[in-house]
């Protein structure tokens, strides 16, 4: 059998249609956006700026709420303590880092220029009551000598003699090394100076046997329990002219009630630790003690409190009489 035979018949390819003629494209530059770009005419802010300032918000968020939290604690255990209005014997045992304890918070507060402008206006047979470990013995000036006041006028400026009181002999034997360690002795020699560990409410006279021309006291009232009387007393021993001055500088209660409230908060265990009362109220101090105030001025907030009493012309009277 023949095999049959498949005729395949040539199909004409299709007809396509022409392509069209090339034509050259206008290139567009395409601005890329980004969601954190910044609306025309203000600064962009990079992401890392961003990351850091979150963080630090973080952190301080963080430290509020420890510092918030801290303090609740401190407020709730100080209330519990029952402490006693005198509290000045925990300087016998904290004599040694006094300094140390103190040092940081009165560069931070710029209290040695305080110290100094107010302890250079001493003159005259001066006391120093509450001497602690002798934080003014830099900025005395030993011996007389002719000047000018802070008024212009002529006058003799210098300590004629100094004599340093103190209640605890720990605080005293630290003052007087502190003072032969200091300058030298010539200077020393301008002036006598006494140590004595003391109640500041005993009698104590000038190494002349005389009251004093000026009496110091800083940073004490708030370790007494009766500092109304102690500042009477102090009165008391000075000269019955008109030119005998107290010079004060103390810490106590602020401007503002808010900070009041944190000092009242934690008064109790800060008197118990260190010694003070920190949040007595030292102008009402003043008032009662019935002295004449020449000039006063208040600091950090109002804490820092700084006087210059003297005696009223009628306390003066009754002490020549």
């Amino acid at each position: 059998m023949r095999p049959s035979r498949v005729l395949l018949q040539a199909r004409r390819p299709l007809s396509l249609p022409k392509n069209p003629p090339l034509r050259r494209i206008k290139q567009e530059t395409v601005t890329k956006t980004t969601e954190n770009a910044a609306p025309k005419g203000q600064p962009r802010v990079r992401p890392v700026v961003m990351t850091v300032t979150a963080a630090g918000m973080f952190a301080l968020s963080a430290y509020g709420s420890y510092l918030y939290t801290t303090y609740r604690q401190a407020r709730a255990f100080s209330s519990k303590l029952a402490v006693d209005t005198d509290v000045s014997d925990r300087y016998r045992t904290t004599a040694g880092q006094y300094d140390g304890d103190v040092d940081l918070a009165e560069r931070t507060m710029r209290m040695g220029k305080r110290r100094r402008d107010l302890i250079q206006r001493a003159r005259g047979h001066v006391l120093e009551v509450s001497v602690g470990t002798g934080r003014n013995l830099p900025y005395y000036l030993l011996g007389e000598r002719r000047g000018v006041d802070k008024d212009g006028k002529a006058a003799v400026l210098g300590c004629r003699s100094v004599t340093f009181i103190d209640l605890w002999p720990e605080m005293v034997d630290i003052a007087r090394w502190k003072y032969e360690a200091m300058g030298s002795n010539r200077e020393k020699g301008k002036a006598a100076a006494v140590f004595l560990a003391q109640d500041a409410m005993g009698e104590v006279e000038s190494p002349e046997g005389t009251k004093f021309d000026t009496v110091v006291q800083t940073m004490g009232l708030c370790s007494h329990p009766e500092p109304v009387k102690l500042l009477q007393h102090l009165g008391e021993l000075l000269v019955t002219s008109d030119d005998g001055r107290i010079l004060l500088l103390e810490h106590g209660r602020g401007h503002y009630g808010w900070l009041n409230g944190l000092l009242d908060g934690l008064a109790a265990a800060h008197a118990d630790r260190h010694g003070c009362w920190w949040n007595r109220d030292i102008g009402e101090i003043v008032r009662q003690s019935g002295l004449e105030v020449v000039e006063a001025r208040r600091y950090h907030l109002g804490t820092t409190w700084e006087y210059v009493l003297k005696k009223k012309k009628q306390q003066q009277q009754q002490q020549r009489s």
